[in-house]
């Protein structure tokens, strides 16, 4: 049989606020199951209700436990690390996500310049296998350079021994697509730092636009600048298919 959870548990534990808020919350009416509102903190409820979706926080339903994971559609100005100045992707989310326990947090990171898919979780096995040399999920980009190309790119940076500037370690091989003298596509099976934007630099170019529009096998799709949503197992499923 599935645990159980209390209600002011479940929802402080999903970020909506402290155990003595949501108790205050449950008793004004603010919590449902199927439709009908509970007004006892302490009721415990079972996790495959949970699941099945039965539950509702202030008329939404409520967020999934975890495992949780979602995908947001970046946009330029925000950044990822919480240690540097301006907006943080994480003004985009709902405050509770950052609430949560376990942990809520992005896999890899866009810089501030760039745009497109960011994958967040409180899932640690995911976050590992998707970052994991042996089973890292490749990501892929369209990029746009300032000077038009050379003819080479594919080349140089299929080659095990290209150097990035100011490295002592090769890169792994990446698959460079040009679509006109001054764009193409990237693909990267590993992910340094300004990694692209380093790569071009070296060859004495200069990205101006970068977008990432794939994970594995999982597209951003038609998700809106600055939207995000829950990813189901599905979808999951498609970043290692």
């Amino acid at each position: 049989m599935a645990a159980k959870i209390r209600a002011d548990r479940l929802l402080s534990n999903l970020g909506y606020g402290g155990r003595k808020e949501m108790t205050m919350a449950i008793k004004n009416g603010w919590f449902e199951i199927d439709g009908e509102r509970m007004t006892n903190p302490s009721f415990k409820i079972d996790q495959d209700v949970i699941a099945q979706g039965r539950l509702a926080f202030d008329d939404a339903p409520l967020d999934p436990l975890a495992p949780f994971t979602i995908m947001l559609n970046k946009p330029a100005g925000y950044t990822c690390s919480k240690n540097d100045a301006g907006a943080l992707v994480y003004e985009l989310l709902p405050p509770r996500f950052a609430l949560r326990k376990p942990t809520f947090s992005s896999i890899g990171r866009l810089d501030k310049a760039s745009t497109g898919q960011l994958l967040f979780t409180d899932d640690g096995d995911l976050l590992h296998r998707i970052i994991h040399p042996k089973t890292v999920a490749s990501k892929k980009y369209h990029v746009t350079l300032r000077d038009p190309l050379r003819g080479d790119e594919a080349k140089i940076f299929a080659d095990t021994d290209f150097y990035m500037k100011g490295d002592d370690k090769p890169l792994k091989p990446a698959i460079w697509t040009a679509t006109n003298e001054n764009s193409g596509t990237m693909i990267l099976s590993e992910g340094r730092y300004h990694q692209i934007r380093r790569m071009f630099e070296t060859l004495d170019n200069e990205v101006t636009l970068l977008h990432r529009f794939q994970t594995g096998g999982l597209p951003l799709g038609d998700l809106a600048e600055g939207k995000w949503r829950i990813l189901d197992k599905d979808d999951l499923a498609q970043i290692f298919a």
